[in-house]
Formats: C-alpha cells, structure tokens, sequence
C-alpha cells in the first residue's frame, strides 16, 4: 500500500512513518523539507500519484486566528484537490477531541474548517481526534506561568503520548475509511493541578501552581468537558507517570 503522510517531518508524522515502514509500506514523508508543500501546492501531484492513502497530520506555523485558518483552509483544499485527481482512496485527518467546544480559540476554528471541507469532499475520510500531547504538557506550564507560579483552569484534561497517537494514526490508515470520526484520549482524565504537580514534581521544579476560575488553556476558556473525550473513545495505554519516567 503507497500512503502519503503530510506533515512526515513532524512530532506525529514521523512517527507513523515509521510505524508504516516497519509495516512493509511505501510511504512517502511529505513536507516543505522533502519537496512538498501543501500549501503551495508544490510536489503535492506527483506525490499522490498512485497513493491509496492520504494522512493529513500537519499544522500551522502560527496559531494567530487569520493565518491559521488560511493554513488548513488551503492546505486542505489543496490536499483534497490532489487527492481526487489521482483516485485516492482514503484521506485521513488528525483533529483534536473538544474542537467543537473551543470555538472561542481561532485554532479551534481553523481545525473545525478543516473537518467540514473533508467530510464535504465526497472522498472516503476518517477524521481522528486526539487530546493534547503529553510532550506539550510543558508548554502549557509555560504559558500558565506568571512569576514563580501557574495558574490553571479547574478543569480536567486527559492528555496522550505522542507514540499512542502516531500509533493509532497508523492503524487507521491501514483500515477502510470511517466516514466519520473517532476520538484518542490518555488512559486517565485529571485535573491542570495534578498534571503540573506530576511535571514539576519529575523536574525538581519549584514553581508554584495555582487553581483559578478565571484561567484559560492558552487564553481559551474550558469547562469540565471541553478538554476529556466522550465515552467510547480509543483509550491509549500508555500513563502521563510512565512516559515522564520513559523521557
């Protein structure tokens, strides 16, 4: 089977390249580095040439609200228009579990934007939604942090490792298409507080970690839902405590 992975060169997709290639696959890593670029169009042809799967894993540059939409929006028409020219079979996107519930955040949007013109382009899709990664964690202790303290929303989050995710990716691609879409959490849901106590404690970190109503997720707002999967979601098996002693 050839698959296409767009965004081959990133955190996820050079993960599921490699989990693909151990499977005996032709799989090509497409991104800006290698001569493809989704965006403006560049080698996007020629790579699908042939393809049976296409697998949309790529992000943003910016995250500042006009620039993103115009990244997925145009990244995706343009993977889309690819895609039918050469008779692909599945097109396969990872979004992001609570997109619908953040539509406060720009980000959120955009990947909603994305879903939509994936589910309207007549071709066999799956669209999988991941929470946030646990290599990401310090990044939102990063941007909670104000002083020597952060501060973070009550709110749970059920974060993921990366290698679950690219490994779930890569499952999906080998099976048919979903037409629709399907949810990849951690094994456990857990407050911002517990989180960043687990980080802070693995780090010898001192910072301090503060609950406030008025926190967001980056500048976002959340709820007990916006950021936990729904029942039935695919249940990585790895633990936030496993990964920090993995690292």
């Amino acid at each position: 089977m050839k698959i296409v992975v767009i965004g081959g060169s990133g955190l996820i997709g050079a993960k599921t390249v490699s989990k693909l290639l151990q499977r005996g696959h032709e799989v090509i890593a497409a991104s800006p580095s290698k001569g493809v670029n989704s965006v403006t169009g560049e080698g996007l042809d020629a790579a699908s040439v042939g393809a049976d799967v296409v697998v949309d894993v790529s992000n943003s540059p910016s995250f500042e609200d006009k620039a993103v939409l115009e990244f997925f929006e145009t990244s995706t028409r343009n993977i889309l228009a690819a895609a039918s020219k050469a008779g692909v079979k599945h097109i396969l996107a990872l979004s992001v579990v609570g997109t619908e519930r953040l539509l406060h955040s720009g980000y959120f949007r955009a990947k909603i934007a994305q879903e939509r013109m994936i589910e309207a382009s007549g071709l066999p899709y799956s669209i999988l939604r991941a929470t946030q990664f646990f290599e990401f964690v310090g990044a939102i202790a990063a941007g909670a942090t104000v002083g020597d303290a952060a501060r973070v929303p009550p709110a749970p989050i059920q974060p993921i490792a990366a290698e679950d995710v690219a490994d779930a990716v890569a499952r999906a691609a080998l099976a048919p298409a979903l037409n629709g879409m399907r949810e990849l959490a951690g094994p456990e849901a857990m407050s911002f507080e517990r989180l960043l106590n687990l980080l802070f404690s693995a780090d010898k970190d001192p910072r301090q970690i503060i609950v406030d109503p008025q926190a967001g997720y980056f500048g976002t707002p959340v709820d007990d839902r916006s950021l936990v999967a729904d029942a039935g979601a695919w249940l990585a098996p790895t633990s936030f405590l496993t990964w920090l002693a993995q690292r």
